[in-house]
């Protein structure tokens, strides 16, 4: 499962609890991070995700 912060304010607090949640469940958690929430995902990114996760949490915050 991955979680993906777009960097916007508190998104990572979302995230914390989420994970938390999901980790006493016995879900394997990885984090990721965009530059900024202006734009897009890197490809890079995108593929990294695409390649390790089967699915995506997005958190958008303020």
């Amino acid at each position: 499962m991955a979680l993906l912060d777009i960097s916007k304010p508190r998104g990572d607090v979302f995230l914390d609890r989420l994970e938390e949640g999901l980790s006493a469940r016995g879900v394997e958690v990885l984090r990721y991070r965009k530059p900024t929430f202006t734009k897009p995902a890197p490809a890079d990114l995108r593929h990294e995700i695409r390649l390790q996760c089967e699915a995506v949490i997005e958190a958008l915050a303020d």
